[in-house]
């Protein structure tokens, strides 16, 4: 079994130190996972840079570890950023957490006009957020992975076109699409986007305000997928395509 994950600040921590992890990842670390003294673990900052070492103590909320390694998590050449409307049933944040453990660097929540979820208002968005950060955060830890994924929202049509704009190259999954995203030609570098529309599908407007930002439908499947499968399907394309290159 791989070493269990935590998240902490690693600033000033070398081979040989010893390193305090307390706070909402210590109290998990004690408590739940009850990692013993003498157990090896791993403790990330979330951007990349991780340590390994050996734990020494385990308080009431907190444990310390030797550190024994320093490790990183090198980036690739591209950046995937999902695009992910928002959807009901919880399927939304499934997709979220799916992506995550398959390595997407970056996940919009989005707003379609046919999504029966709403983030109306602030207090609702930022409890919607703040609901996506935990659960990015939780599937990193469990795929052990070193960096989190970012979060943000596009509320409106408008705020993915420029983030369209903004990528190197963008998709958008659509059923009318004739050509397959696994048979399009990658760009050897940058930020690729994807953009998986809701239960009740992208908006004819949608598609066309997409198409003129710059995004390529394309199909994933034979059938038509779900929104919690869709984007997990195509970025595994992605992925793989970036690797034949």
């Amino acid at each position: 079994m791989s070493d269990p994950l935590f998240f902490g600040c690693l600033a000033g921590v070398t081979v040989g130190g010893l390193l305090h992890l307390d706070g909402a990842d210590g109290r998990h670390a004690a408590r739940v996972r009850r990692i013993r003294v003498g157990e090896q673990v791993l403790v990330a900052d979330g951007e990349g840079a991780a340590v390994r070492g050996v734990t020494q103590v385990v308080g009431a909320d907190f444990i310390d570890v030797l550190v024994a390694e320093c490790l990183t998590e090198p980036g690739g050449a591209h950046w995937w950023t999902a695009v992910q409307a928002l959807a009901k049933g919880g399927r939304d944040e499934q997709a979220v957490e799916a992506m995550t453990e398959l390595g997407v660097d970056e996940v919009v929540a989005w707003q379609a006009s046919r999504s029966v979820v709403e983030w109306r208002g602030s207090e609702k968005q930022s409890k919607g957020l703040a609901k996506w950060q935990s659960t990015v955060r939780e599937a990193a830890k469990q795929s052990r992975r070193f960096r989190v994924p970012k979060v943000g929202c596009a509320t409106s049509t408008t705020d993915v076109c420029k983030h369209i704009r903004a990528a190197a190259q963008a998709f958008v999954l659509h059923e009318s699409a004739v050509e397959f995203l696994d048979a399009q030609v990658l760009v050897p570098s940058g930020e690729v986007l994807f953009i998986v529309g809701p239960e009740g599908g992208i908006a004819p407007d949608e598609l066309a305000a997409f198409e003129e930002a710059g995004a390529k439908p394309v199909l994933v499947a034979d059938h038509v997928l779900r929104t919690s499968t869709a984007g997990v399907v195509a970025l595994a394309q992605l992925q793989a395509m970036a690797r034949s290159m």
